[in-house]
């Protein structure tokens, strides 16, 4: 079975990318390998076979917004079942200011938001879930 397509495990990275107190979120054009969401996301995918989490990161922020930042890190990792066993690596990385943003082949949008002005819930994908790991960060690297 081509690992990219289990249908019983799920391995994700996203990125919360911060700059002066904003953070990058994206929308795709092709919701289909995003559960059909079209709201807002934190920059994300499915790690490649064999890809590490780390370099997943990396990939993520240059494909999807055209950005190559200094080296992500790990901030936690949430494991949930939802048909599928999800395994989800939430990755941070932080730079001094917004830079500008070139969308990639499937991202629709790619916008700095004030971490004062974010979208409603019901703008993001997932039901909010996006502010809900943002929050879990941002609270965490405060402590």
């Amino acid at each position: 079975m081509d690992i990219g397509t289990c249908r019983v495990h799920k391995l994700v990275v996203d990125v919360a990318l911060l700059a002066a107190r904003q953070v990058l979120l994206v929308r795709y054009r092709d919701p289909a390998a995003y559960d059909q969401q079209r709201g807002w996301f934190l920059p994300d995918d499915y790690l490649k076979p064999l890809e590490h989490p780390d370099d997943a990161a990396a990939r993520i922020l240059t494909e999807q917004a055209g950005l190559r930042v200094p080296a992500a890190r790990l901030h936690h990792i949430e494991s949930f079942g939802n048909g599928a066993w999800h395994l989800i690596f939430h990755y941070t990385a932080e730079i001094i200011r917004p830079l500008p943003v070139v969308p990639g082949p499937n991202t629709a949008e790619a916008r700095w938001f004030s971490l004062t002005a974010l979208p409603d819930r019901a703008e993001m994908a997932h039901e909010g879930w996006g502010l809900d790991v943002l929050r879990t960060i941002l609270t965490r690297s405060a402590g």
